[in-house]
Formats: C-alpha cells, sequence, structure tokens
C-alpha cells in the first residue's frame, strides 16, 4: 500500500484526508443550511449548531494536518494542458484559502459571546476575540457567503475531474480515488 504521494498519483493519506475534507465541508455546508431554520422549539435547536461547531473544529484540524502532509511529500506531477495546470493549482490555493477564512468566521460567530467551543467532550476552544460590535452578525454574513463560495468552488472543481476523466481521458480522476506505485510512473501519460 502506497501511504506517500509518488510523481505519478496521490498516496493513502492524501486520497483519505482529500475525501475527508470534501465530505465534512459538504456535509457542514448542509447542515448550515438545514438548522438555520429550526427554531427554538425544534429539539435539533440547540444540538445542530453544536454538531455543527464541532466537526467543524475537528475539520480545521485535519485541514491543518493535510496542508503539513501537502508539504512533506511530493507533489504528484500535473497532467493536462499549461492553463489547466496553472487554474489547478489557483482553485486548490483558493480552496485553501477559502476553508481556513470560513472556518475562522465560524470560530468568529460561536465565540462572539466569550463561549469556547465544545468538541464532543473531548477538549474546548477557547474564545480569543469576542465582544466585538456586531461579531456574530459580520462573522455569520461572512461565514454564509464563504461557504457559498465554497460549493460553488466544489463543483466547478468536480466538474474539472470528470471532464479530465471523461473527454480528456487521463487520470486526474483515478489518481484521486485509488493510490498509485511509484512503479507505475512509467505508465503515466501526461497529454501537454
Amino acid at each position: 500500500m502506497q501511504w506517500r504521494n509518488t510523481a505519478a498519483g496521490y498516496g493513502v493519506v492524501s486520497i483519505a484526508a482529500h475525501w475527508l475534507i470534501a465530505g465534512g465541508v459538504i456535509g457542514l455546508f448542509a447542515l448550515g443550511w438545514w438548522m438555520v431554520d429550526l427554531t427554538y422549539y425544534d429539539p435539533w435547536y440547540r444540538q445542530a449548531p453544536s454538531i455543527h461547531k464541532a466537526v467543524g473544529v475537528l475539520l480545521f484540524i485535519l485541514l491543518v494536518g493535510r496542508l503539513a502532509w501537502r508539504w512533506g511529500n511530493p507533489r504528484p506531477r500535473p497532467l493536462g494542458r499549461p492553463l489547466e495546470r496553472r487554474l489547478a493549482r489557483l482553485v486548490h490555493g483558493l480552496f485553501y484559502l477559502l476553508l481556513f477564512a470560513v472556518m475562522i468566521a465560524g470560530y468568529l460567530i460561536s465565540t462572539a459571546d466569550g463561549s469556547s467551543i465544545d468538541v464532543f467532550g473531548l477538549f474546548a476552544v477557547p474564545a480569543t476575540l469576542s465582544d466585538l460590535p456586531n461579531q456574530e452578525d459580520i462573522a455569520g454574513n461572512i461565514h454564509r457567503w464563504l461557504a457559498w463560495t465554497v460549493m460553488g468552488l466544489t463543483v466547478v472543481h468536480a466538474s474539472a475531474a470528470f471532464k479530465h476523466h471523461l473527454i480528456d481521458r487521463d487520470r486526474t480522476l483515478v489518481r484521486m480515488l485509488r493510490p498509485t506505485s511509484s512503479h507505475s510512473a512509467t505508465n503515466e501519460g501526461d497529454p501537454s
């Protein structure tokens, strides 16, 4: 089993982190969209936001870990035309920037009143910045718009992966579905 990345493709750790983060982001978006319409008497009124916050903190930790793993591993050789490779780097950079920004905004919403964020009773993240004028409302608007932007970028990212798979017939999507061993690097075609 190939744990680390190679020039030919991604290892198990990168693939698992990619899909865990993707599932977490989409799940948090769906939960956030659903929970904003809950009423005070709904049984999920307090539980849904607590789950949203706790999973958001865990996702933040995973994202930091993924970024560290990315910096400490070889980056697979990009596929596609030069413009597509530049756009892929731009989109990946935007993903990291937007995900960190949406999580920081969520943190500022959750800690606006000085309360810490409880993470499933395992630990708590303390409030470091609170009681700013309209902090919860301003951070809430930013959080919502950033979340929608991330979802739009997710659609673009997934569409590009399917385009590579169905039209270009290269290994861009396949490399993120299963690890590529270093000995298969010689079979890796680069259509540029």
